[in-house]
């Protein structure tokens, strides 16, 4: 039944085997319908129009001229049928006024008017949501989802897109206006342009597609994104239209929904010859992330097992994930791979293969990598030259160390604290004490740099090495002179040093001036004073310190150690059954010692008091 008025008309449509919907009048009132449409091509026209066609015309053609109406010869035979794809809740008319009363046994569906004159299809019953509308039989043309499947029942879709009519049927010409529409974040037009397009049966072009999917995504319309994603066709996607929408999904839902659904494409096989290094580099940006290196290395294995040359943000992003999660060796794999392909690394790669590398004591390959870095032009960064001249001294090679510091300096940087700290300790690990004591004092009278804890403890080890306890004293009391924290690191290097010195008096003044300073003493500590106490035989206060500590095993191992090397065994003995007493385990060495000295102990007591058989012979 349908039945017309200047507001609304009841029109009577009939689902066809193809998937359409028809609208069957009859030639005789034909010459009575006026139709209405507001046709969408930028602004809104209105123009007379007739249904012309036979057998199912998908679309009504404009025939208004200006001066009149020309009609189509229809005999009395023919019947007019009118038909559109519907999609959701709209058909691609936007309005229909007429004056005629036709009746047929058809269920009914309502057009209503609306503002503006954009009419909206509604029924009775419960129509497909976009995207699910099914391709016309002996269509060969392939959507996504035969290849792949989302699970789209839960995606609560913001955007309802309307379906218009469109009296413009150049698909290049369209293609451009959702592109316009799109860069001018104008979502919902180009929304419903594009489908509008695909109801008509018209292809937008794949630029068209990918900036619409931009444009919803950088508006949060991920869902209308992923509906739209669905509705494309093969030969309309692009490794860029993957990576779009593999990035929004990794961000909106976490790495392991974009890695499943990039695997659930893959293994389907017929989208691989789709994806390129694009579409890896996404992926593997998203694995870097959240630090998944092993995904990442799996995502690279694939680009070349797919026929796919790596770019140099291939290598970049895969040499920054594997040295931040200290893949030092796939880091170096990848840079290798990338200069045997003939690209050119970039500096920050290069210096954070020089980083990693160092950190891992590798300094002959860091060293390797500055020289390719220096021979392509390229000026590593005060990190890189600190990193590989720290690398380079841990090895003890000091004259390279200084080769490097020399270089450095001639490129334009300025030495820090790092850079000072990593020279000292070079000199300290090449057993160069008294070069290093007169490095720091050339760093003290400079004053280019605030000097550290670091630096001081430099130095202070290497009075410890030499025995210079009166210059660990300077050093020290500069130290607390400065506001330098003193930490209890600093003060054992200076028991050490007066330890070595063999001076246990001034290592129970600096205890004592620890103690005031409120520095918490550890093992070390107590280890040290205890030698140097035994040195002097200050067994007292070998005693004291024991009772103010907890008991330790190594700081009885110590007592005993000393008083045994001192010749002094019945205090050894006593001490070694006080040790047992409080459950302490002697080691190896203790054990050793006190065997060794009861023994000869035992025999020196024999022989200061012979036996009374001895004397009775004599």
């Amino acid at each position: 039944m349908f039945k017309t008025s200047m507001s609304s008309t009841h029109i009577t449509l009939v689902k066809g085997t193809n998937g359409l919907y028809h609208y069957k009048g009859c030639p005789q009132c034909y010459h009575l319908h006026k139709l209405n449409i507001n046709v969408y091509n930028g602004r809104e026209t209105t123009s007379l129009f007739i249904v012309n066609g036979l057998n199912n015309v998908p679309i009504v053609e404009q025939v208004s001229n200006g001066d009149g109406i020309r009609r189509p010869r229809i005999s009395a035979e023919q019947s007019v049928s009118w038909s559109a794809r519907i999609k959701e809740d709209t058909v691609m008319i936007a309005g229909l006024e007429t004056g005629m009363v036709c009746e047929e046994e058809e269920d009914d569906i309502f057009i209503q008017k609306k503002e503006g004159g954009v009419g909206i299809l509604s029924n009775a019953q419960e129509l497909p949501p976009w995207g699910y509308v099914e391709n016309e039989s002996g269509n060969d043309i392939e959507s996504i989802e035969d290849d792949f499947h989302v699970d789209f029942k839960d995606l609560d879709c913001t955007l309802n897109p309307k379906l218009h009519f469109l009296e413009e049927r150049d698909e290049e010409i369209l293609s451009n206006r959702i592109l316009e529409l799109s860069r001018s974040n104008k979502v919902r037009s180009a929304l419903e342009l594009y489908m509008s397009m695909e109801a008509s049966c018209l292809q937008p072009s794949p630029h068209a597609c990918n900036s619409l999917l931009s444009c919803l995504l950088r508006n949060g319309f991920l869902n209308d994104a992923l509906r739209v994603f669905q509705t494309m066709k093969k030969e309309m996607t692009s490794g860029h239209t993957y990576s779009l929408i593999l990035k929004a999904v990794a961000k909106a839902r976490g790495c392991d929904t974009a890695l499943k659904m990039f695997m659930e494409l893959e293994r389907k096989g017929t989208l691989v010859s789709i994806f390129d290094a694009i579409t890896y580099n996404t992926m593997i940006s998203v694995c870097a992330k959240v630090n998944n290196w092993v995904q990442a290395e799996r995502m690279w294995k694939s680009l070349k097992d797919n026929g796919h040359r790596a770019t140099p943000v291939t290598y970049d992003l895969l040499v920054s994930t594997f040295v931040r999660c200290g893949q030092s060796e796939l880091a170096f794999d990848a840079y290798s791979e990338m200069v045997q392909n003939g690209l050119k690394p970039s500096g920050d790669m290069m210096q954070a293969l020089i980083s990693a590398c160092a950190k891992e004591g590798k300094w002959g390959v860091a060293h390797s990598v500055f020289q390719s870095m220096l021979e392509s032009g390229l000026n590593p960064n005060i990190v890189a030259y600190n990193a590989l001249i720290n690398s380079i001294g841990k090895a003890g090679e000091v004259e390279l160390c200084f080769k490097v510091f020399g270089l450095m300096k001639s490129s334009g940087h300025t030495p820090d604290a790092y850079t000072w700290n990593a020279l000292l300790g070079a000199l300290n690990r090449g057993n160069r004490h008294m070069d290093t004591l007169r490095l720091f004092e050339s760093i003290k009278r400079k004053k280019t740099i605030h000097l550290n804890a670091h630096l001081y403890n430099a130095a202070l080890l290497s009075c410890q090495r030499l025995g210079s306890w009166d210059r660990s004293l300077q050093i020290l009391w500069q130290m607390e002179a400065s506001d330098i924290p003193v930490s209890a690191e600093s003060y054992n290097l200076v028991l050490g040093a007066c330890e070595a010195a063999r001076k246990p008096k001034v290592s129970l003044q600096v205890y004592e001036q620890m103690v005031h300073k409120k520095c918490i003493p550890d093992t070390f500590t107590y280890l040290s004073l205890i030698r140097a106490c035994s040195w002097g035989s200050l067994w007292p206060e070998v005693k004291e310190i024991l009772d103010h500590v907890p008991p330790d095993v190594s700081l009885y191992n110590a007592v005993i150690h000393g008083m045994c090397l001192r010749g002094n065994i019945s205090l050894a003995k006593k001490m070694y059954m006080k040790m047992s007493e409080i459950g302490l385990k002697p080691d190896g060495k203790t054990r050793a010692l006190m065997i060794q000295n009861l023994r000869r102990y035992s025999i020196t007591k024999k022989n200061r008091h012979p036996s009374h058989r001895y004397h009775h012979y004599a």
